[in-house]
């Protein structure tokens, strides 16, 4: 397994995580299990969003007496009332549910306290000039939770939660059908297939999700993922809004070149769905590889964007085009050169200037980018 950190929060953390939907009707055998599994393939990040009792106590239970190896992402906002599932912004409603999370996981501390589920502007203004918000803080000042996070699928929101100050980490929705879709605050269209046929659906990234992970970049706030096989629909052609099936390792490989992605939280039912996420970090790049499928889909090939797949190398003098043109993005969509962007343009051996316009590396792009006029608008950009 391979880790990587959690924005700036100190945390290092497994690219492979898990979620909670697994253990939905499940034992506290099979969660133990789950869990074991996991521990033994080295993932350490764990995201808890259900409020159900049972699955809170399955979960306490299985990390009893291990509570180290387990960095664990726990929903502020998520409560269980009168029999079910309610996403609440009532304070007095909030601090309950929070008191049962601490209760039932046996713990008296969560590593990243996740404000749950913010897509509106009007939810977004309720939660960060209310009570919601205050009380986060006086967690945070307790210690009962180490660091703030906010979970959401609308874009514009999570700008704003990063343009706060107060959230190092954001738990949102990345996968290639997502990324071209513009902000929206009903998150179901996310979800349709019929969204995918419009005919002003483009084939790229979306700019303001390419400004969202740009900033969280340069920023140090981490996205952690959720969604990364868009409920299953990717795995499958016929579900699939690019009429072509992806692979796990493809998903996961298209999540983690997104700029300031952690981990990626996989979908797993069994151990065998968890362990094939899991030996990602081991395949080979060929196996990995995404660039060939989204180049070419039926229906929606990304084109002319550079997606930082690598299939550009070598290039005639070692420029690490991939590197050079993920860091000029990361300018372009914030409108500015970071300072903390320049210090690892200027720490590469070879920079833009040095491109001989060769054009061997256009040749070799499955998204046909025009990387003779990249490399001119980033030397144009670092000034070297």
């Amino acid at each position: 397994m391979h880790y990587r950190p959690l924005g700036h929060t100190g945390l290092q953390v497994s690219e492979i995580g898990l979620g909670s939907e697994a253990f939905v009707n499940q034992s506290s055998k099979f969660a133990k299990t789950l869990f074991d599994a996991a521990i033994n393939a080295g993932i350490n990040y764990f995201d808890l969003y259900n409020p159900e009792p049972y699955i809170r106590d399955n979960l306490g239970a299985a990390m009893q007496g291990r509570r180290e190896k387990f960095i664990l992402q726990g929903h502020l906002c998520s409560a269980w009332m009168d029999g079910q599932y309610k996403r609440t912004r009532e304070i007095e409603v909030v601090k309950a549910a929070a008191d049962d999370l601490f209760a039932r996981l046996k713990t008296d501390y969560v590593d990243v306290g996740m404000i749950h589920y913010v897509d509106e502007q009007k939810d977004f203004d309720e939660v960060f000039h209310g009570p919601v918000i205050e009380y986060a803080k006086e967690l945070l000042a307790a210690g009962k939770i180490r660091h703030l996070g906010m979970s959401t699928h609308n874009p514009l929101v999570a700008l704003q939660a990063a343009e706060t100050g107060l959230i190092e980490v954001i738990m949102f929705s990345i996968n290639p059908a997502y990324d071209i879709l513009p902000p929206t605050e009903d998150v179901g269209t996310l979800f349709e297939k019929s969204t995918y046929d419009a005919p002003d659906v483009l084939s790229n990234i979306d700019p303001v999700r390419q400004k969202l992970y740009s900033l969280c970049e340069s920023q140090g706030i981490a996205l952690t993922v959720m969604k990364p096989y868009a409920g299953g629909a990717l795995l499958n052609a016929k579900a699939s809004p690019f009429g072509a099936a992806m692979t796990v390792p493809q998903c996961l490989h298209y999540c983690l070149t997104r700029p300031g992605v952690a981990t990626v939280l996989a979908g797993a039912y069994t151990v065998e769905e968890l362990l094939e996420a899991a030996a990602y970090p081991d395949l080979s790049e060929t196996k990995k590889d995404y660039a060939g499928l989204l180049s070419k889909a039926p229906a929606h090939p990304f084109t002319d964007h550079c997606m930082y797949c690598g299939h550009c190398a070598p290039c005639t003098v070692g420029i690490d085009i991939a590197m050079v043109n993920k860091l000029a993005d990361l300018c372009e969509a914030q409108d500015m050169v970071p300072e903390t962007v320049r210090e690892h343009y200027l720490a590469l051996e070879m920079k833009a200037g040095d491109c001989v316009q060769c054009g061997g590396c256009e040749q070799r792009c499955p998204f046909g980018v025009k990387i003779i006029e990249h490399m001119d608008k980033a030397k144009e950009v670092f000034s070297c």
